[in-house]
C-alpha cells in the first residue's frame, strides 16, 4: 500500500533533521516548501539520492536584493521543493549537479541567466547564453532590460570548449546546428573510431526565446498562451501545467466538465505526436511505407481536431480557470466513430511493422539505454518507460480528470528504440481508451470558474504528464493580478542528456534513428 504523502513527509524530514540539517517548513496551499541553510545545499542532496528521491526541476528567483534557488525532488509521486536563499551581491552555492546528473544543465542554465557560481560543479561552461551576451550580463536578473543590449551582429559561438578526440584512428564529426529539414538547431560533435560512436555531446540552445523573461509582468491570460508556446507540440500540456499552477495560487477549482476536456485535449495531443514519431522512426531505417501511412492518420487526427477544437494543434484551448470550447454531441460521436476507423488502421498497419525482418535488425538492441542510466538522469515518458522507469503523473500524482479512473502504464524493459517504438503504440491505446471514457462522463456544466485575483506573492506548481513525461510549471504572482516569476520544466531537458549515453558503441549512421527515438524538443529545452 502506498505511503501517505504526510507519513513519507515525516519520515524522510526525521532523517534529514537527524543528519543535522535543519528545516523550516513554509506553510504554502498547494507546494510542500522546505527552506534551508546554504551551506547544506549539495547534503540534503546527497541524503535526498540515498533514499532514491528523483531531482525534477531547479531554478532560482531574483527577488530583494536576494535570489532564492529552488529544486524540486519526487518519490511515490510526492513532491518537495526545497529552497535556499542567498545574497546577491557574490552568489554562491554548492552544486548538486555532483549528485544528481540531472541537475547539471540545469544549474548551468541558473548559472547563465543569473550569475549564480555553483561551487564543485563538473561543468561549468555557458549553456544558454552562447555569446547573446557579455560575461557579465545575466538575463533574468531584474534590473535586466527585457530588450536586453544586442550587438548589430551576434558573435560566433567558436570558442566553446568541446571534448577533444584522441588516439589514433579517432576523429570527430560535427553535425548541425543547421539541419537538413525542418527541424530545430542543434549542434551534436561526434567521436568516432571507424563508424563506432566512443562519445557524443551535444550543444543546444540555439533557439533561446527568452520565455522566462518575457512572463514577467503578465496577466494570467496572457501568461497561458505564451506558456503554449513553450513547445509548439505539447501546447497542451504547458499551457494545463501554466494554468493549473496559477489556478493553485488563485485557490480556484475549474469545473468537472473542463477538467474532462482538459483530458481530452492532453489524449489527442500525445496521440498525434506518438503517430508522428513511430513514422519518424520508420522513416530514419528506410520503412517509408509505414512513415507515409503513420504520417496519413496523423493528418486526419490533425484535421478532426481543427473542425472540433479550430485549431489542428489545439493552442489556446486551455484557459486559466478552464476551457475556451465546449463539446457538442454530434463532436463526441465524431470522435468515437474516429477511434474506431484509428483502431483499425493501425492494426493493419503494426502487423506490417511486426513482420518485417530489416525494420528488426535496425531497431532493436540499437540505441540501449540502461534502466540505471535512465534514473540516474531521471528520464520521463515514453523515454524512461522504454528504460523499466514505472513513473507516470496521471497515475501517480494524480489530478483531475484522471483521479476519476484508473490508468494503466506501459513498460518496457528493453531499453532500445523498439522498446522506444512498441511503448509508444502502447500509450496510444491507453490515450484512446481514456478519450472514450472521459466522453462518457461528460455531463452538463460550466466550462470555466470565476477567476480571484491571487494575493502578492502567491504561488503554484503545476505538474502534469506531457506526451513526453512529466512537466513542472513554477509560478509565482505579484501585485495587480501579474505573474513575477514564470519556470515551465520540459521534459526534454532530463531526457536530452540520456541521448549522450544511449548511441554509445553505435554506428554513425544510425544516430538518426537514435535521436529520432527519443525525440526531444529543442524549444522546450531552450527557454
Amino acid at each position: 500500500m502506498k505511503q501517505s504523502n504526510s507519513s513519507w513527509q515525516a519520515d524522510f524530514l526525521e532523517k534529514v533533521n537527524a543528519a543535522g540539517i535543519t528545516v523550516e517548513q513554509i506553510s504554502l496551499p498547494s507546494i510542500t516548501l522546505w527552506q534551508i541553510e546554504s551551506s547544506r545545499w549539495q547534503q540534503f542532496a546527497e541524503l535526498a539520492v540515498q533514499q532514491n528521491l528523483r531531482w525534477a526541476a531547479g531554478w532560482a528567483e531574483h527577488y530583494q536584493e536576494q535570489f532564492f534557488i529552488k529544486a524540486c525532488f519526487e518519490q511515490n509521486g510526492f513532491y518537495i521543493v526545497l529552497r535556499t536563499i542567498i545574497n546577491d551581491a557574490s552568489p554562491e552555492l554548492p552544486t548538486q549537479a555532483t549528485v544528481y546528473p540531472a541537475a547539471n544543465r540545469s544549474e548551468r542554465h541558473t548559472q547563465d541567466m543569473f550569475g549564480i557560481n555553483f561551487t564543485g560543479h563538473p561543468d561549468n561552461r555557458r549553456w544558454t547564453r552562447h555569446k547573446a551576451w557579455s560575461d557579465h550580463s545575466f538575463p533574468l536578473r531584474r534590473d535586466f532590460p527585457v530588450q536586453g543590449a544586442p550587438e548589430a551582429v551576434t558573435p560566433p559561438d567558436m570558442d566553446y570548449s568541446f571534448v577533444k578526440s584522441h588516439g589514433a584512428g579517432t576523429y570527430e564529426i560535427p553535425v548541425g546546428p543547421v539541419h537538413a529539414g525542418i527541424i530545430e538547431p542543434g549542434h551534436f560533435r561526434f567521436q568516432a573510431v571507424g563508424e563506432l560512436i566512443l562519445n557524443l555531446e551535444e550543444r543546444l540552445g540555439y533557439v533561446h526565446k527568452g520565455i522566462e523573461k518575457i512572463a514577467e509582468g503578465r496577466a494570467p491570460e496572457s501568461l497561458a498562451r505564451l506558456a503554449g508556446r513553450v513547445s509548439g507540440d505539447t501546447t497542451v500540456g504547458h499551457c494545463w501545467a501554466a494554468c493549473m499552477a496559477m489556478e493553485q495560487a488563485a485557490d480556484i477549482k475549474i469545473p468537472p466538465r473542463a477538467a474532462l476536456i482538459r483530458g481530452i485535449l492532453a489524449e489527442r495531443e500525445r496521440i498525434a505526436n506518438h503517430m508522428g514519431d513511430m513514422g519518424a522512426i520508420c522513416n530514419d531505417v528506410a520503412f517509408v511505407f509505414a512513415q507515409m501511412q503513420f504520417t496519413r492518420l496523423r493528418e486526419l487526427w490533425l484535421r478532426t481536431q481543427a473542425k472540433i477544437f479550430g485549431h489542428r494543434l489545439l493552442m489556446d484551448c486551455i484557459i486559466p480557470g478552464g476551457v475556451n470550447g465546449d463539446l457538442s454531441e454530434d463532436d463526441c460521436i465524431l470522435m468515437k466513430q474516429e477511434i474506431i476507423r484509428l483502431r483499425s488502421e493501425l492494426s493493419e498497419i503494426l502487423q506490417a511493422v511486426d513482420m518485417n525482418s530489416s525494420l528488426e535488425d535496425r531497431l532493436y538492441t540499437a540505441g540501449y539505454l540502461s534502466p540505471d542510466i535512465a534514473a540516474a538522469f531521471g528520464t520521463l515518458g515514453y523515454v524512461g518507460r522504454a528504460s523499466g522507469q514505472d513513473f507516470d503523473v496521471r497515475r501517480d500524482a494524480s489530478y483531475a480528470p484522471y483521479n476519476q479512473l484508473t490508468v494503466k502504464v506501459p513498460l518496457e524493459a528493453q531499453g532500445d528504440i523498439a522498446s522506444r517504438f512498441w511503448v509508444r503504440n502502447k500509450e496510444i491505446n491507453v490515450a484512446l481508451k481514456l478519450i472514450e471514457k472521459f466522453i462518457d462522463q461528460l455531463s452538463p456544466g460550466n466550462l470555466i470558474a470565476d477567476w480571484k485575483t491571487p494575493l502578492p506573492g502567491s504561488e503554484g506548481l503545476g505538474i502534469v504528464e506531457g506526451w513526453r513525461g512529466e512537466i513542472i510549471t513554477y509560478i509565482r504572482f505579484d501585485a495587480d493580478n501579474k505573474i513575477s516569476r514564470f519556470y515551465p520544466r520540459d521534459p526534454s531537458a532530463l531526457n536530452w542528456p540520456a541521448l549522450e549515453k544511449l548511441v554509445l558503441d553505435n554506428i554513425v549512421p544510425d544516430f538518426p534513428v537514435c535521436n529520432k527515438s527519443l525525440n526531444g524538443s529543442y524549444s522546450g529545452n531552450d527557454l
